[in-house]
C-alpha cells in the first residue's frame, strides 16, 4: 500500500492558496518578517528597511519567497547559493513564519511543498534549514516532510555553527 503522506501534503496544499512571491509583495512579506521577530522578541529593523532590502533581493534570482493564504499569513524566504559539490545550487530557506492565527490551518506546509517545488524547478541540489535547539516543534514539522538533522551519509547530527562579524 502506497504511503498515504503525500496525498494528505496535496490535499493541504490544494485548499490553502500559495504562490510565488514578486518584488511587489516585498511590504507583505516585510509585514510578516517584522511580525515573527516581534512575536519572538527578536531586533527587527522594522517594515520600511526590511521592504526596502526585500526589494532588492527579490528582483535577482538568487532569492524567492512563497506567500501562503489570502491574505497572506505565512511565507517562506530562501536564498541560493552555488557550491562546488553539485551542478545545481543549494537552497537555504532562511525565515518561515506562519501567523499563530493561522497555524494548524495546513498554511505551513502548503507553503513549504511549493518551495520545494520551486527549488526542483531551479535546479536546488539541496535545502538547508537551521533551527533553534529549543525548537521542538519546528523540527518535528520539518522531519514531517522529509527534512533531516543527520548528515545522510554518517547519520551523525549535523549543527550549525554562527559568528557575526561586527561592523568596526
Amino acid at each position: 500500500m502506497p504511503d498515504p503522506s503525500p496525498f494528505v501534503e496535496r490535499a493541504e496544499r490544494d485548499e490553502t492558496p500559495v504562490r510565488r512571491a514578486e518584488v511587489s509583495d516585498a511590504a507583505t512579506i516585510a509585514e510578516l518578517l517584522h511580525a515573527f521577530n516581534t512575536e519572538f522578541d527578536t531586533e527587527t529593523p522594522g517594515v520600511e528597511v526590511l521592504a526596502k532590502r526585500l526589494r532588492t533581493l527579490l528582483a535577482e534570482p538568487s532569492t524567492f519567497a512563497v506567500l501562503g493564504g489570502d491574505p497572506a499569513g505565512g511565507l517562506a524566504l530562501v536564498t541560493l547559493r552555488p557550491n562546488v559539490w553539485s551542478d545545481g545550487p543549494v537552497a537555504l530557506l532562511d525565515e518561515m513564519y506562519v501567523a499563530p492565527e493561522q497555524r494548524g490551518s495546513g498554511i505551513g506546509s502548503a507553503i513549504l511543498l511549493q518551495m520545494v517545488e520551486i527549488c526542483r524547478d531551479l535546479g536546488a541540489a539541496a535545502i538547508e534549514i537551521n533551527v533553534d535547539e529549543s525548537d521542538a516543534e519546528a523540527m518535528r514539522f520539518y522531519e514531517r516532510h522529509g527534512f533531516s538533522g543527520t548528515d545522510p551519509d554518517s547519520g551523525e547530527r549535523a549543527f550549525y555553527f554562527y559568528r557575526a562579524l561586527e561592523a568596526d
